[in-house]
């Protein structure tokens, strides 16, 4: 830190000779004062069209004993702007890491540049409730370099038209069988009852992770990209059966015209438009797209009614699972030993994440302040009262929460909150991927390479373009390009880690 009062320091060199020593405590001669003032530089991402004006800050700055000093990234260059100040040393005490497969902030991360802060977490009580799981899952070779942002771990399910349902007489469904069913009668049924064929069963886009595809194959059994085996050996998703039965299931609805037959190049915005315009009837993806699809339909399906399922099963997995998106980690607030020099610094500076976790300072960061920003309603919920001065003041600083829920703050929007109650159940039955942590230096290189041949073949055999023979000889193709020593590279670092 620039300045960090009452806090002597020791030599950065003779910290280095210390780097070696992960999962243990490093000596300091200076003094950690949790009372101490200190000024904190933090090297951030912008998810807005400008950064956010001083009303919140100064008040997050009182509440935390700080001064703080923001260099922002726009989202849209963060790769390109953090990989430069990487090679550049142009850091901060804070650095918000979210792409944790980029190469050069794995490489950084090893290379000892950060603190490991693994054996410190449990001296704070908010950073002390991080759980296991996502310690280990936000570690790189078992060790973990920085604070995780702890997101939501399972965020999806399906999104219904409730008025369709019905006007057909059809209840909620429960099974991936009443899925098909209703997508069929949205289809051919005339739900809308405007005597025209001009509905489809699902909306769904170009996308197999944040689409349809992937939470289908959860309500089938298929893993979360990986699983492995009692011995060690790991099996990638689309070699199960659940992976197969999911293709099939898609195949059918696209067979059949009960979804979009453009779905294989649909972007998610003409996805969610079609939904709102009274064109298909199920959705699939993020929960809390309800509320989006309900604003976007206002003035074009005012009389919309949507509901809600995310316990899901299908015959082959009557358990209910839903995949758990990185694991649940958004990337690491990382603390460089360039600019946090001892551990006395680094203590003060993981009190002012601790203090991030608050309660007080989290409703800032998400509603801003009261009667300024937003008013609670009688029932509790939290209103947005100016929308606009809260964009300006309070939206940049939504994605540098360190945790973006379990506060149990009530949204006003019925369905927004019926969302997030589903999403906060949903941790209950996240299915993690194992891997997610280790290294593959093949995957790091060959990853995405490998990765298109295994998609490009799922959207043939979707489409009816190859057939299940087909599907396997591009498996073959993807294991003897290098899947295979992927396979033995996460078996490798598995074991290194017991």
């Amino acid at each position: 830190m620039k300045k960090l009062s009452k806090l002597a320091s020791v030599s950065f060199a003779g910290m280095l000779l210390l780097a070696g020593c992960s999962g243990e405590k490093e000596q300091s001669s200076g003094t950690y004062d949790e009372n101490s003032k200190a000024e904190i530089t933090w090297l951030n991402i912008l998810h807005t069209a400008s950064p956010p004006t001083d009303t919140v800050l100064d008040k997050i700055e009182e509440k935390t004993n700080t001064e703080i000093k923001f260099s922002w990234i726009p989202d849209a260059s963060k790769e390109e702007r953090i990989n430069t100040a990487l090679a550049s040393d142009s850091l901060a005490d804070i650095i918000t890491l979210t792409i944790m497969e980029n190469s050069s902030v794995r490489n950084a991360l090893k290379s000892g540049m950060f603190w490991n802060v693994e054996d410190y977490l449990d001296e704070f009580p908010n950073l002390k409730e991080i759980s296991e799981d996502v310690r280990v899952s936000a570690s790189i070779e078992g060790k973990l370099y920085g604070v995780p942002f702890q997101k939501d771990l399972a965020r999806n399910g399906v999104v219904l038209r409730k008025d369709w349902l019905d006007n057909l007489g059809l209840d909620l469904p429960k099974t991936v069988d009443e899925l098909m069913t209703i997508s069929k009668a949205f289809t051919e049924d005339d739900p809308d009852g405007n005597g025209k064929n001009d509905t489809t069963g699902f909306a769904d886009r170009s996308d197999l992770i944040y689409g349809a595809f992937k939470t289908l194959s959860s309500y089938y059994g298929t893993p979360n990209v990986w699983d492995m085996d009692g011995s060690g050996n790991f099996i990638p998703e689309f070699e199960t059966e659940g992976y197969v039965e999911t293709m099939d299931y898609m195949k059918e609805l696209y067979d059949n015209s009960w979804i979009n037959k453009d779905f294989a190049v649909t972007a998610k915005t003409d996805q969610q438009q079609s939904f709102a315009q009274g064109k298909a009837g199920i959705y699939i993806g993020a929960l809390f797209d309800a509320k989006n699809l309900q604003t976007m339909a206002t003035g074009i399906q005012d009389n919309m009614e949507l509901a809600l399922v995310n316990d899901m099963v299908s015959d082959s997995n009557p358990e209910r699972a839903i995949w758990a998106a990185n694991n649940g980690i958004g990337g690491l607030l990382a603390f460089p030993r360039s600019e946090v020099k001892d551990e006395a610094e680094l203590k003060r500076v993981l009190k002012f994440v601790n203090d991030l976790l608050d309660p007080e300072i989290y409703t800032l960061m998400t509603y801003g302040i009261e009667d300024l920003h937003y008013k609670l309603t009688d029932d509790g919920a939290y209103e947005i009262i100016n929308q606009d001065l809260w964009t300006q003041e309070v939206q940049p600083f939504a994605a540098s929460r360190p945790k973006e829920s379990g506060y149990g703050l009530k949204d006003p929007n019925p369905i927004k909150a019926l969302a997030d109650e589903m999403i906060a159940e949903n941790a209950n039955y996240a299915v993690l991927n194992p891997a997610y942590s280790l290294e593959s230096p093949t995957n790091t290189s060959q990853g995405s390479e490998l990765q298109k041949i295994i998609t490009d073949a799922t959207y043939q055999y979707i489409l009816g373009e190859i057939d299940l023979d087909g599907f396997k000889k591009a498996v073959k193709t993807w294991e003897d390009s290098g899947g295979n020593t992927i396979k033995e590279e996460y078996k490798a670092a598995y074991e290194q880690t017991k």
